[in-house]
């Protein structure tokens, strides 16, 4: 098991040099003018993949993925550099940002399975014309298959695997989309620059004056709650806000992997499918510095809750918004997970380009890369004031280190 250590780090932890290089762009990004204090160390980027596990969580059993196609342990690590760089204080992890990439393969003993994600969910299908990511998280995602491939077919993969072969990618991605399922094309990989947050000022900014802030966090699974447990971990104060009809889905999973991310929070369940459980919800938000959603933005709005109309009124609000695809429309709409999020990016399509097989890297790779992200566009915020909106997705996380590595990278705008 990966050393998950409680003793305070400080922010001086040695990286490699693509984690400081990595960790300066995401400083300048949040005009942070001070420079990473953290010495260069030799180790490199395929070394970091292996010591992190993600070999063991990339390509087949008895053939890891050794060499790293793209630099993502190192980012991982830069981006907890920068978290740390923000915070100024040691925080009680004792692990490097690329193993939070393999923690729930770690605590759950998952494995490399080629085509197919270590949790099981989520595989690489070819089509007519291509290769696409079906993933069906959700027991109900099965009752739309016949939607979807405008039949009849047994709810089993070698039925639906036989079923997409004569059916073209662009058509299977567009109507599973809009049927709520997803799916993502798996064989282009987007190298042109890519901003990894979006921030926009609808409120005004109000000084922390010192104090901790106030997270409420609406989120689930994985993303958001690494967001809200970072900000823990520097000293917030985090509510952890769930549906009492619509529990957060990891605790259906390891019991450790949950409370790793979770303990210590403050823990409420709101009834809000009824206007009492809504009217609670709103002044929590209420009173709240930093407020994480983790969902299409639709689904709060149709509870009367939108971000654009309460930062304004809501001074010194920071409101961060992890989506699949992006808060724009039709991204807004697209559902997505971690596995098939970093194969829209075009994860698989280089490990192709690379292994000449078809291949999900890592584990839901998208969930914790995001996480770490969101938390220094948070903790930013926080620090200028907040009256941001914040807005981060799984995909265009990824989209920002592929073209980080390619250097087609281009600062973040304001």
């Amino acid at each position: 098991m990966h050393n998950a250590s409680t003793a305070p780090v400080p922010s001086g932890t040695p990286l490699s040099a693509a984690a400081r290089d990595y960790c300066r762009r995401l400083l300048a990004d949040v005009e942070h003018a001070a420079q990473p204090t953290a010495p260069v160390t030799t180790t490199t980027c395929d070394e970091r993949w292996r010591q992190c596990g993600l070999d063991r969580l990339t390509g087949l059993p008895a053939q890891p993925v050794e060499r790293c196609p793209l630099p993502l342990a190192c980012y991982a690590d830069g981006a907890l550099a920068a978290f740390r760089e923000l915070a100024a204080t040691p925080l009680p992890y004792g692990g490097g940002g690329a193993e939070l990439l393999t923690l729930r393969a770690t605590l759950t003993a998952l494995r490399a399975r080629g085509s197919i994600s270590p949790g099981g969910s989520c595989r690489l299908l070819r089509t007519r014309d291509g290769v696409i990511a079906l993933n069906l998280a959700r027991e109900g995602d099965w009752r739309l298959l016949d939607a979807w491939l405008l039949q009849s077919v047994p709810h089993n993969w070698n039925a639906i695997a036989e079923r997409v072969t004569r059916c073209d990618s662009a058509v299977l991605v567009e109507q599973g989309r809009l049927l709520g399922l997803a799916v993502a094309d798996a064989g282009t990989v987007d190298e042109q620059p890519a901003h990894w947050v979006e921030r926009s000022q609808h409120g005004a900014p109000v000084r922390d004056g010192g104090r901790a802030p106030v997270v409420v966090d609406l989120s689930s699974l994985w993303a958001g709650p690494l967001c809200s447990r970072l900000l823990q971990w520097a000293g917030a104060r985090v509510i952890k806000v769930e549906s009492s009809t619509r529990v957060d889905g990891a605790r259906n999973g390891s019991r450790a992997f949950f409370d790793f991310l979770n303990r210590d929070k403050e823990a409420l369940q709101l009834d809000l499918a009824c206007p009492a459980g809504r009217e609670q919800l709103g002044a929590l938000i209420d009173t709240a510095d930093i407020v994480i959603e983790g969902s299409r933005p639709r689904a709060l709005r149709q509870m009367g809750i939108c971000a654009e109309s309460l930062l304004p009124a809501r001074p010194g609000l920071s409101w961060i918004s992890i989506t699949g695809h992006g808060r724009s429309e039709p991204q807004a709409n697209w559902i997505a997970y971690g596995d098939d999020a970093g194969v829209a990016a075009g994860l698989s399509a280089l490990l192709h380009r690379a292994t000449g097989r078809w291949l999900v890297c890592g584990d839901a790779i998208a969930d914790p890369l995001t996480g770490l992200h969101a938390a220094v566009a948070a903790l930013y915020s926080w620090r200028a004031g907040g009256g941001h909106l914040v807005s981060l997705s799984l995909a265009q996380t990824v989209r920002h280190c592929i073209a980080f590595a390619g250097r087609g990278d281009a600062p973040c705008p304001a």
